[in-house]
């Protein structure tokens, strides 16, 4: 298992952006700290989630035809959230070294989709907006089988499918957030996860 704030850990991650622009890493994330943040997720589903919007601005709005996940925005003063937030700045610096990407912040939720749920395939960020630079994606679900559906599909600027993911506790999906639509299938059992972005704070990175 490689350590989340090594540097041989940004190395991996920086190649892999650069080189195909995205990456899985399977079982990267500490056992322990995948329970916790599984744990938190349970306890708060009823609590704190909300359903899901699309778009942006007045164009916002609900629509469980495209998306059905409930979502919560992590909290940096949970001492749970704060460990995944601490590993997100690290690598934050770690890249900004490796590729000059000048990203400046991290902003992420749990998302929770019950039995039933999807979300159709899309992309992370309107081309050119830059208000979303990279995403990561990290799967809480501990014994996922086959049969349990709620795959990552992954697919290139042309929309050919580049790979199909299983949502399995612990396994980080790193990608560009422009250039890569995907989509979330059908899930036969609740499926959670912590999605992220890392944003700039102008219209340039340089890798």
């Amino acid at each position: 298992m490689l350590d989340m704030g090594s540097e041989t850990f940004f190395d991996k991650v920086a190649d892999g952006i650069a080189q195909s622009g995205y990456l899985v890493l399977p079982q990267v994330l500490a056992p322990s700290l995948v329970g916790q943040l599984q744990q938190r997720l349970g306890q708060h589903a009823s609590l704190t989630f909300h359903e899901a919007s699309i778009g942006r601005g007045r164009q916002q709005q609900k629509n469980q035809a495209i998306r059905g996940d409930r979502i919560c925005w992590l909290d940096g003063e949970n001492p749970i959230d704060h460990q995944w937030l601490s590993l997100m700045e690290q690598l934050r610096l770690g890249l900004n070294q490796r590729l000059f990407m000048g990203l400046f912040d991290y902003e992420g939720h749990y998302a929770w989709y019950p039995p039933g749920t999807f979300y159709r395939k899309h992309v992370d960020a309107l081309p050119g907006s830059r208000n979303r630079i990279l995403t990561t994606v990290l799967f809480l679900n501990h014994q996922w089988g086959d049969d349990d559906g709620g795959e990552l599909r992954m697919f290139d600027a042309q929309h050919q499918l580049l790979q199909t993911i299983s949502p399995q506790a612990g396994t980080l999906v790193i990608f560009l957030s422009e250039r890569f639509p995907h989509e979330v299938l059908p899930t036969f059992r609740d499926r959670g996860s912590i999605a992220g972005w890392f944003r700039v704070s102008n219209s340039h990175y340089g890798f």
